[in-house]
């Protein structure tokens, strides 16, 4: 028999947000320079759900992944991920990034703080 064969594939699960734990994540980044390298990894390969804080500490925003993000799908090479989450305390900024994310043809949802 095959190794490998049945195993089921762990999920991706990658957040940005420099304070919350985010206990179902397999990896955190803690600032947006952060993400953008952990993005970066992950570049062509599945991400099952994204979580995003807008407001990362100091005068830090989620801001620069989101650009990110939006350049690839520019690009036509968007991030494959199959739900994005905006969980931010911040309402307006979250607002924004949904907004944004959503003209993109990301899927995303607004997730409670």
């Amino acid at each position: 028999m095959n190794a490998g064969v049945g195993e089921a594939r762990v999920p991706v699960i990658l957040g940005i947000d420099d304070l919350r734990p985010l206990p179902r994540a397999t990896r955190v980044a803690r600032s947006s320079g952060e993400g953008i390298l952990l993005l970066e990894e992950h570049r062509g390969r599945q991400i099952d759900e994204l979580w995003l804080d807008h407001d990362l500490g100091g005068d830090d925003s989620i801001m620069p992944v989101v650009t990110l993000l939006e350049e690839a799908a520019f690009d036509g090479r968007p991030f494959k991920i199959s739900m994005i989450f905006v969980h931010s305390a911040n309402p307006s900024g979250a607002e924004t990034v949904v907004r944004v994310l959503r003209r993109w043809d990301y899927r995303v949802r607004r997730a409670t703080a």
